[in-house]
């Protein structure tokens, strides 16, 4: 979302907000009217441009009905674990991770706390990494990763030398990085990673603020590392695989169902709060995926 607060959003699927528009985002709720012959009062639907409003007259073909049976009714998880956050987690891993069981890889996950790295992790773990490292911002939430997730270890980077540290955490080297953040973490982790790795770049959250194109640019010295190496870093966009979305929608709901993912979420209530919500998931107030609760 933070893109969008940038004329260039750097994909073509997501428009710039604008001063005289409601500011939209994801979003899910109820039907209480229709003259869609797609859609009843009572169904449930959600849409990647949900207005920030208590209600809304929407095109029912911008609307996608949703079975609140895969989250057992808990609605949110559509936004998260079991929507398109948990998509880009899942297909991310298994289209640029290269993950192969057995092989005693480790996983490194930038923005590990957030809403799909928490679920990257997890997912590297479910499809064989041996270690999964998450990077994170204090404490609390590495805590939450080893204790809650099921991480091997976690690394605060605001804690001293985050080189040093993930060292220690990944001491054969890093095979799959499952990039979120860019910047200075990022050189940090390239610098580890074996001979034939993998990054997985679904997002640069550190660089946004700067007035370069998407992909930002890398250091001269990180280019030569992922040259030498032979380790790909190709750009994830999880709308390139559309075709892949309902069965890893299944995948993800069966997981979170029988426990072997949990969803994280930070739940702030009421319309009124939206704004700082959104400036606390900013500056890395949430654990999990940011909520905001409108109505029950």
């Amino acid at each position: 979302m933070r893109c969008r607060m940038n004329d260039d959003t750097g994909a073509d699927y997501l428009l710039p907000w604008r001063l005289e528009e409601c500011v939209d985002g994801g979003g899910v709720g109820v039907v209480e009217a229709s003259k869609s012959e797609a859609l009843a009062v009572g169904d449930i639907v959600t849409s990647f441009n949900w207005p920030w409003q208590t209600q809304d007259v929407i095109d029912g073909n911008l609307l996608q009905k949703v079975d609140p049976r895969m989250v057992d009714g808990h609605l949110s998880y559509i936004l998260g674990g079991v929507g398109i956050t948990g998509l880009t987690a899942l297909l991310g891993v298994r289209e640029k991770g290269h993950v192969t069981p057995g092989a005693g890889q480790t996983m490194v996950i930038s923005g590990a706390a957030g809403a799909c790295g928490s679920l990257a992790g997890q997912i590297g773990r479910l499809d064989g990494c041996e270690r999964v490292v998450g990077i994170c911002g204090s404490g609390e939430k590495c805590q939450v990763l080893v204790s809650e997730l099921g991480f091997t270890a976690a690394v605060n980077y605001k804690n001293g030398d985050i080189s040093t540290a993930l060292r220690e955490s990944c001491p054969t080297g890093v095979d799959i990085y499952f990039d979120n953040v860019g910047g200075l973490i990022s050189d940090t982790v390239i610098a580890q990673m074996n001979p034939g790795g993998h990054v997985i770049l679904c997002g640069q959250i550190s660089q946004y603020n700067k007035d370069v194109p998407y992909p930002p640019p890398l250091s001269d010295e990180t280019q030569e590392v992922l040259r030498s190496k032979n380790i790909t870093r190709e750009r994830f966009m999880v709308l390139n695989y559309m075709q892949k979305h309902e069965e890893g929608l299944l995948q993800l709901s069966q997981w979170v169902k029988t426990g072997q993912i949990k969803v994280l979420e930070t739940v702030v209530n009421g319309i009124e709060n939206m704004g700082v919500a959104f400036s606390s998931m900013m500056t890395g107030g949430n654990i999990g995926k940011q909520i905001v609760k409108i109505s029950d």
